[in-house]
Formats: C-alpha cells, sequence, structure tokens
C-alpha cells in the first residue's frame, strides 16, 4: 500500500466512530488504531494515537512486523535520497538464487545498469537494474515479498558516488 492510501486510510479512522481499522493485502497488515486517550485528530502521529504496521527491514526480524508511529522517518526518505522503485507487480527476490549472495547490501557503491533485485511477475525473471549510481542506505522490502508497482524498494544516496 503506498503513502496516499495509508494516509486516506488514517483519515477515515479519524473522521469515524470507529476505534481501530485493520486492512489485510498480500502478506502485509495494516493496523490503524485510534487512542481513547488523546483527543488530537492529526496525522503528525505524536504519541500513541495512531499505529501502522510494516514489514521490517531488519534482516534478523524473521518477517514480524514493530509498529511504527504515522509520519515517522519511514513514510518519507530524507531529501537527499533517491528511492529505486519497483516498475510492475510481482514478487522481489534480493538474489539470483536462494543459494546465491544477494545482488546488492546496504553501504554498497552501485553504478547506473547495475542489477539490484529481480522481480518475478507470471513466471518471468525480471532483473532491475540501478537508473543512477549511489549507495544503498537502506533495504525496504524483504526477499521473497510481494511488492506493487512504485513501491520504494531501496534507498539510494546519489551524492556517495
Amino acid at each position: 500500500m503506498n503513502e496516499q492510501t495509508i494516509r486516506k486510510l488514517i483519515k477515515l479512522v479519524e473522521d469515524s466512530d470507529i476505534d481501530s481499522l485493520e486492512v489485510r493485502r498480500f502478506f502485509r497488515t495494516i493496523r490503524i488504531t485510534k487512542s481513547r486517550a488523546s483527543n488530537n485528530h492529526h496525522l503528525g502521529g505524536e504519541g500513541p494515537h495512531t499505529l501502522i504496521n510494516l514489514p521490517s527491514d531488519d534482516a534478523n526480524s524473521g518477517g514480524r512486523s514493530s509498529p511504527v508511529p504515522a509520519g515517522s522517518a519511514r513514510s518519507v526518505p530524507p531529501a537527499n535520497l533517491i528511492e529505486i522503485k519497483s516498475p510492475m507487480v510481482g514478487t522481489f527476490y534480493r538474489s539470483p538464487a536462494p543459494d546465491s549472495p544477494p545482488f546488492v547490501q546496504v553501504n554498497q557503491q552501485i553504478n547506473p545498469g547495475d542489477i539490484v533485485c529481480i522481480i518475478e511477475a507470471m513466471k518471468l525473471m525480471n532483473e532491475i537494474e540501478a537508473e543512477q549510481g549511489g549507495r544503498i542506505v537502506r533495504i525496504l522490502v524483504e526477499n521473497a515479498q510481494p511488492v506493487e508497482f512504485g513501491q520504494p524498494l531501496y534507498l539510494l544516496d546519489p551524492t556517495s558516488v
């Protein structure tokens, strides 16, 4: 789900009499909950007002997700970073085979044209190439997870070329 859709869901919960909403799509669950103790109705995410469960990009998380306040750094990348986005709907793979090393790692320098991942769509393996060079700052999707068109996959720092 993209950020705009999540913000619409938050607004829906804020403007209604419901206390929480849970949406499941593919292997992701988003839960939005109003805090009874808070009368603040804004998207700032201060306090326990609204929580969104997103998949963790920590390799040791085992696929678990943790609550992240709405409006946190996870929803908007810093201005100097560029998102490498999925050009299609499919399944994201970090390596060419289960026993192979990943195409890229965090802090790795990449050049334009380097393969950063594979997206499987309709039984076809599509190699995704970097459009520009830089340093991989963050991996936003876990291996073998479904991705949507335009979904950010990596954060890239183009200034560290």
